[in-house]
């Protein structure tokens, strides 16, 4: 490993901790064939919530509060 591919590994250490959590965990698997299809669901599932990040962009708005106490004495 490069010194170079160092902030890949970050990357792909925090992917690896959260595809293991929807593939793998709790589940046990007869043969190869069946990791196959949990790997492609989860990854098929991962990608249908990935949203790109582009540089430049503004953070989205954070949510207003519903209720705004205010105390008179």
């Amino acid at each position: 490993m490069q010194q170079s591919d160092g902030g890949r590994y970050d990357v792909l250490a925090g992917w690896w901790r959260i595809f293991r959590k929807t593939a793998l965990a709790g589940r046990s698997f007869g043969d190869p064939g069946h990791i196959t299809h949990a790997t492609s669901v989860a990854t098929d599932q991962l990608n249908s919530r990935a949203r790109p990040w582009i540089w430049g962009r503004p953070a989205p708005p954070t949510r207003r509060l519903r209720r705004r106490y205010v105390y008179l004495l």
